[in-house]
């Protein structure tokens, strides 16, 4: 992604080269997600993902051909994040089912950190390790090293077992009418539906601050462009260590205090981030900041993948996709207050609003003080089910041993008739 936008600067010279990069991203994952939840719960997923994985793979090679022979143009950037934003859709829901699939519900908050915590500690590496290599060598060199890293992941899915939906053998409905019974499943389903609005407030309300970054860093601190790097550097460790203490934590029965007390110390941290007059000091609540808004985000999820019914996993994975999608629409509301007010008190407006609403959803949703005891039901259904089903694996498995000792004892006793029939005449 930071090459991507290196690259269209470069060849543009305008910045608003970079908002039209991330504009074709995002708009087809926000229309796509609907089609690629549905399609999760239909196909073999671990070939979505490889398909997939396979797209964005053939758009690098296109780019780094484009690149070798000096052919590039900014259209063709275009259109290649166009195709990578509608092949994201498709792998992000067909992992996450994969994921509950392999772990199973017992460990599955625990692979959800380790998840997020590969995903932020990216955020730290990854534009760290291509900086430093297109400045010592080129452009070319970084779209090289990541075609050969997505073709890394794409050899380690082959490792990874068939996964395919529990309603697989079920008739198939038309795709659109599989995408109205996933709104209908979130309907009928008050646990879900509130987890999903829980997940999407600090993404929408607050989390939108990591745009204004560019602007507090000026307004507050006036550090430029190394301080700006230094707040995302700092965040992505955040995100990292959140994720670690969710994974020391273990799965936890006390989902529901630890999802309101991450999310709410996230505001706050995040309110005295911006008024923290010296910018070294300011790092240490950013990084707790983003350390609570990861771990917050982590137990949800999980929630969520718990909560919900394997038929419909893929759908409700991209329904927490589409959150994400969603995000950037927070950055407008949060953009104009910094233009009116200033940085600092719009992220601050922005805290007071996430801590009010938390508060309001607490006091005001019977399904969320309760959300407790709902995941643990489900918790035991699917403890219950995944024992059933080994045991049916188990017991078919004796049941073919069964078989092919009847089929050899058959076979020899045909063999010896035959043998004593020859030795007859």
């Amino acid at each position: 992604m930071l090459t991507r936008t290196i690259l269209a600067y470069d060849l543009t010279g305008e910045a608003t080269s970079l908002a039209y990069i991330n504009l074709v991203v995002a708009v087809p994952m926000i229309f796509a997600s609907l089609l690629g939840g549905a399609i999760t719960d239909r196909v073999e997923r671990r070939q979505l993902v490889i398909v997939g994985q396979f797209l964005i793979l053939a758009n690098e090679i296109f780019i780094l051909g484009l690149l070798i022979t000096d052919q590039l143009q900014f259209w063709h950037m275009l259109c290649t994040a166009f195709i990578a934003g509608c092949a994201f859709p498709f792998i992000m829901p067909a992992r996450m089912a994969i994921t509950v699939t392999v772990v199973g519900p017992e460990r599955l908050q625990s692979a959800m950190a380790f998840s997020g915590a590969a995903m932020n500690l990216s955020r730290v590496v990854g534009p760290a390790m291509m900086g430093l290599i297109i400045g010592q060598f080129s452009v070319v060199t970084a779209y090289s090293l990541s075609s050969v890293m997505y073709a890394i992941a794409i050899a380690c899915m082959f490792r990874v077992d068939k996964s395919r939906s529990s309603s697989n053998g079920e008739s198939k409905k038309h795709l659109f009418a599989d995408i109205a019974q996933g709104f209908s499943y979130i309907k009928n389903n008050r646990p879900v539906l509130i987890c999903l609005a829980f997940g999407l407030l600090p993404m929408f309300v607050a989390m939108p601050f990591q745009s204004i970054l560019v602007v507090l860093a000026e307004q507050a601190w006036g550090v430029g462009e190394s301080g700006i790097g230094t707040l995302m550097a700092v965040g992505g460790i955040g995100g990292v260590l959140g994720s670690i203490w969710i994974v020391r934590r273990g799965d936890s029965p006390h989902r529901l205090n630890l999802m309101l007390g991450s999310t709410t110390a996230f505001g706050f941290f995040l309110a005295i981030f911006v008024y923290t007059s010296n910018f070294y000091l300011a790092l240490v609540p950013l990084l707790l900041a983003n350390m609570c808004a990861s771990a917050g985000q982590t137990v949800n999820n999980a929630a969520v993948q718990i909560l919900v019914d394997d038929s419909v996993r893929g759908r409700m994975s991209s329904f927490m996709m589409l959150s994400f999608a969603l995000t950037p629409i927070g950055v407008f509301p949060m953009a104009i207050a910094t233009d009116r007010y200033g940085a600092s008190i719009s992220i601050f407006g922005a805290c007071v609003i996430l801590v009010l609403c938390v508060a309001l959803f607490y006091f005001l949703s019977n399904t969320l003080r309760n959300l407790d005891g709902s995941v643990g039901e489900a918790f035991d259904k699917a403890r219950v089910k995944a024992d059933s089903e080994k045991v049916a694996l188990e017991q078919a498995a004796v049941d073919k041993a069964t078989l092919d000792k009847s089929s050899q004892d058959n076979l020899s006793e045909a063999a010896s008739s035959v043998e004593e029939s020859i030795k007859s005449d």
